[in-house]
């Protein structure tokens, strides 16, 4: 195990179709190219889990609740350290 070395970014697939394409010089913008790049957008949509809509409702309404404290939380504390300021310096 101490022998074997990590190949960080060194031959990625993404650098070999970067090189595809900069060899043809602009041919990745076909028809075929887009047509292949839409189907493997709609196959990848397909794969996600979208959450419930109660699992949606309960963590908006904690992200709203949050906001709310935090935004009350942090008015008074700058409320106060500008009525501390004023008097500093009257």
């Amino acid at each position: 195990m101490a022998n074997k070395k990590l190949s960080r970014g060194k031959g990625t697939a993404g650098d070999a179709a970067k090189g595809a394409i900069e060899a043809n010089n602009g041919a990745w913008f076909k028809p075929a190219n887009i047509r292949s790049f839409l189907q493997e957008v709609k196959a990848e949509f397909g794969k996600i889990v979208w959450p419930v809509k109660k699992v949606t409702a309960g963590l908006t309404g904690f992200v709203l609740v949050l906001v709310m404290v935090l935004s009350l939380y942090l008015g008074s504390v700058d409320l106060l350290l500008g009525k501390l300021v004023t008097l500093i310096l009257k």
